[in-house]
Formats: C-alpha cells, structure tokens, sequence
C-alpha cells in the first residue's frame, strides 16, 4: 500500500549554497545529513551511477521533505542554460504558502528570480521562481 508523498531530491554543484537557500530563505530544516564515499558499491548499485561518491542532506519543509545531493564523482559538466519545464521529467517543485504575495516579496527581496509576479486562477494563486541552482520552485496559495 502506497501512503503518500515523502521526498522530491535535487542534484547540485553546492550544497552548502543549497541548504542554505532552503533553510535559511525557504524555511527548512536540516533533518539530517548523509553521503559515501568512491568505492561504494552499494551506493552505485542503488544510484545506478558508476564511481558515484557525494554529500547529501534531507530537509524538512512544512510537512514534507527535499533531498538535496553533491555529487563529488563522477564528474559532470556544469549546466549552461535554464531547463524548460515543458521538457519530459520532473519539472518543479511546489511549496504551499498562505500569504503568497508577501512570499513573493519576501523570495524576491531575497534574490529570487521569477517569471511574473503572483497570478490568480481556479480558486488559487500561484508563481513559478527558481532556486540558486535554476530549479523550478512553484509557490502555491489555495482559496476557500
């Protein structure tokens, strides 16, 4: 029996910088911190990636959870261009507010960047902004 949501994950070239941005500007916690080192098979088996060595952390925000790793080996090629959310895949992640405009304001004051200010539809209001890494961060405030 499936019993709900518990984790989306991020894969950042900075964890410290990410961490920080959902804690400290998000409002997250740490809930704890885990990683392995090159030469774990376990961890390849389950990632699916060779060679694979990283530092992660779990935090809690609000009810749920974000899984945020940095991923020392193998190396990869940093991104060069935002990704598109109409691209297949994961496209955001979505946080529940209840003042979305002095959110807004509040992420905006903070550096952070976004499409259109706070846009009204079908009993919600919401706006698309992206994190330091350019990940998609929806903020969404029901309505009655």
């Amino acid at each position: 029996m499936i019993k709900g949501f518990h984790h989306a994950a991020i894969s950042t070239p900075d964890l410290q910088r990410c961490i920080q941005f959902y804690t400290e500007t998000i409002g997250g916690q740490v809930a704890w911190e885990f990683g392995w080192d090159e030469g774990t098979p376990e961890a390849d088996a389950f990632t699916g990636v060779k060679g694979s060595a990283c530092r992660a952390a779990m935090l809690k925000v609000g009810d749920s959870f974000l899984e945020v790793f940095e991923f020392s080996s193998p190396s990869q090629e940093s991104r060069t261009e935002l990704r598109p959310v109409n691209l297949h895949g994961i496209t955001h992640i979505c946080l529940e507010v209840t003042d979305i405009q002095g959110e807004y304001e509040r992420l905006k004051q903070a550096g952070m960047a976004f499409n259109t200010e706070p846009m009204s539809q079908d009993g919600s209001t919401l706006v698309y902004g992206r994190d330091p890494d350019g990940n998609v961060v929806e903020l969404i405030e029901f309505h009655g």
